[in-house]
């Protein structure tokens, strides 16, 4: 008993410990987004942001000439582009894909969720397409030259839950089948 009392104990503060770690890093990384400023869903992109230990400083003059300036090719584009720790987010990013590309720290550009699908942050209602994160390796890179860095697919998670579920449901041992002829 005492064995497992410790070695639940340590789970405990490694996953503390790591989590600091990520949280530490949002916390420090400041995040500058331009966009324009009647754009309620970069409003609400910004918020996810916070939500998630980022400091952002928002520069309500668009984004068209910043995103140029960070290489990032139109075919690549969204409402808003930001800057964190030499990284162009370009469009819905979700946070977390953030936090992964700083804790990694790839030779890139950075990321994009190019248009604006329905699901992302930001862009939360009853609809939820699904949508990738590309990685931006080189400066111009056009949307068929990315890698994607994350899939998101609400679709396949209803499936996949549907399939779970069915497959939990109990079946009667001693069902019989009549056959009627």
């Amino acid at each position: 008993m005492k064995i497992r009392r410790s070695s639940l104990f340590a789970v405990s503060v490694l996953v503390f410990g790591l989590l600091g770690i990520s949280m530490q890093a949002a916390a420090t990384a400041t995040v500058d987004v331009y966009k324009s400023p009647t754009c309620g869903c970069c409003d609400k992109w910004v918020d996810h942001m916070r939500e998630h230990g980022f400091t952002v400083k928002t520069h309500d003059v668009g984004n068209k000439e910043i995103r140029k300036k960070s290489g990032i090719s139109d075919s690549l584009g969204s409402c808003h582009t930001a800057l964190v720790n030499g990284y162009a987010i370009e469009g819905h990013v979700p946070a977390p894909d953030i936090l992964r590309l700083l804790k990694e720290k790839p030779k890139a550009v950075g990321l994009s969720v190019p248009d604006m699908p329905h699901g992302t942050p930001g862009m939360e209602g009853a609809r939820s397409d699904p949508y990738n994160v590309l990685l931006i390796k080189e400066r111009g890179e056009e949307r068929k030259d990315t890698t994607i860095y994350n899939r998101y697919d609400p679709y396949a998670k209803k499936v996949q839950q549907q399939a779970e579920q069915s497959q939990s449901t109990p079946k009667p041992e001693n069902s019989s089948i009549m056959r009627l002829k």
